[in-house]
């Protein structure tokens, strides 16, 4: 899953309300489903997500990562089901809150609002406490580790509300928290890890990690993802020479590594690569990439594609390949393995794309080539990797498989006040 590394980024700046959040009436925005249809024998669920906005959009704008699309996947399940379900994001001009299939969505402040140093407190802080208190719910979720953890750990003590954590990646479970640069940080993020009532993980590792490491015991769920029933399922087929696509989806940031696959690219000229994605912010490196990449005639850059498009590019493609420094379990991993396209990656969640034969690891553009080309020179090869991803999302993270088992967490830790 992509993890969001800090909110201190500079990003957009929208225009809309500030701290001081008060009820105001729902708006359609023409996307609204009926938040008055909520069972109210079922608790109430607030998802605290600065970022997902954009993904309960459509992923027209904004920022859109694996976490936010999770959690927006999330967000309407429960909402179809009878739960009321709130969540909170920067404020991205829709208003002080909106209705987006049966989801309440309410705004926090701009997230360049304040002045820098002291915005932390007011007016991030105080109108994400005032955003937590009009939600009023029983129960918050919050998923991605930061000082927004301790945060809503905070509030939710105070108020008597339950609170479920859930890791986004591995860092998040290293003691040394190597991806928080400040004091201020690990200290609120280790507030709220240890007093969550629930902490839910993606992988043995980070349940070992955080035991051994925090002291900390988690709950083990695989992370829901979109992708076709058996009955819309189309199996597909092996790439013919001279005909083999590769799909790179993921944020171009220097996480990602974006420059190994365009080595990849170099060496494999026989080979179409897909990149989807789109920088946060200019960057000379972000310019440097995509000179390089105009050069390469393989290569074609799509930028940020709109989320009904998404099944149509794994749909088209021979093989995903992850290039990045470290995930915790990426989102896009899921997404393909229910098309049944293979991953070649360099990071592998429990070693299970080994063990089950899923495609091909590298730590190296050299090793990822290699294992691109074994999977995609071989039909034979390429098949068991294709069943065998299939399968594995069937049987793990498809949404009748994940999402009771979130709803059983939820149903656990509320506390109603």
């Amino acid at each position: 899953m992509t993890r969001v590394l800090s909110q201190n980024r500079d990003a957009i700046a929208f225009t809309g309300s500030g701290p001081e959040l008060q009820p105001a009436p729902v708006r359609d925005a023409n996307r609204s489903g009926d938040s008055t249809s909520a069972d109210p024998s079922k608790p109430s669920i607030c998802i605290v997500a600065h970022f997902a906005y954009g993904a309960m959009a459509g992923g027209r704008g904004g920022h859109v990562g694996g976490v936010e699309w999770q959690t927006s996947l999330t967000a309407r399940w429960l909402a179809e089901r009878g739960y009321r379900v709130s969540l909170l994001t920067w404020d991205e001009g829709f208003g002080r809150e909106t209705v987006i299939d049966g989801v309440r969505v309410i705004a926090m402040c701009r997230r360049d609002a304040g002045v820098p140093g002291l915005r932390f407190f007011t007016p991030r802080w105080s109108s994400l406490n005032a955003a937590m208190a009009l939600a009023n719910a029983d129960v918050y979720y919050q998923n991605c580790g930061e000082y927004v953890t301790g945060q809503v750990s905070l509030w939710c003590e105070r108020h008597n509300r339950g609170f479920v954590y859930s890791v986004a990646s591995n860092p998040d479970c290293d003691p040394a928290l190597p991806a928080m640069h400040t004091r201020r940080e690990r200290m609120l993020y280790c507030y709220g890890l240890r007093h969550a009532d629930t902490v839910i993980v993606q992988t043995r590792w980070q349940k070992k990690s955080l035991a051994v490491g925090f002291g900390v015991q988690s709950t083990l769920i695989p992370m829901p993802a979109p992708g076709p029933n058996d009955a819309e399922f189309v199996p597909p087929s092996p790439p013919q020479p001279g005909e083999a696509r590769v799909l790179f989806v993921g944020r171009i940031v220097p996480l990602k590594r974006l420059e190994w696959l365009l080595d990849m690219a170099e060496r494999m000229p026989a080979v179409r690569f897909d990149v989807v994605g789109a920088p946060e912010e200019a960057s000379a490196y972000i310019d440097g990439l995509q000179s390089r990449a105009k050069t390469l005639t393989n290569v074609t850059m799509h930028g940020r594609v709109e989320r009904a498009r998404v099944p149509e590019l794994y749909r088209r493609a021979h093989a995903l390949v992850c290039t990045s420094e470290y995930e915790g379990f990426p989102n896009t991993f899921l997404e393909a393995f229910s098309h049944g396209v293979p991953v070649v990656t360099t990071v592998d969640p429990d070693g299970l794309i080994a063990e089950r034969s899923m495609g091909g690891v590298g730590d190296s553009v050299e090793g990822l080539s290699r294992s691109l080309a074994s999977l995609l020179d071989s039909p034979e090869r390429w098949h068991v990797a294709s069943t065998a991803a299939r399968r594995y999302y069937v049987e793990n993270h498809s949404l009748e498989r994940v999402l009771p088992q979130f709803e059983r967490v939820f149903r656990s830790a509320a506390r109603r006040p």
